[in-house]
């Protein structure tokens, strides 16, 4: 599902216009987005939490040249499905 859709359907659902919508998804992907940034977990219950994760620094290759390269440490966001999400995907 593509966030177009998600608005679109949101948008049937509570009878709302699509640029209404389209606002109210953008305000809550931004404000997960703010939080993450500050280093915060968020948790929708229910549904499952976002949380910022550390990579340490590492070496790699490059596929083309075969060459060694080091990758740096860095932060990655992680998704973790709460309890009810992993029982609607699996039933």
């Amino acid at each position: 599902m593509t966030k177009a859709e998600l608005v679109e359907k949101v948008s049937e659902r509570i009878d709302l216009t699509k640029k209404q919508t389209e606002e109210i998804v953008n305000t809550i992907f931004g404000s997960i987005t703010n939080s993450l940034s500050d280093g915060d977990k968020v948790e929708l219950r229910g549904f499952g939490s976002f949380r910022v994760r550390s990579r340490d620094a590492r070496q790699g290759r490059n596929p083309k040249t075969g060459e060694t390269v080091q990758i740096p440490a860095k932060k990655v966001p992680f998704f973790k499905a709460g309890k009810e999400l992993r029982g609607m995907v699996n039933s």
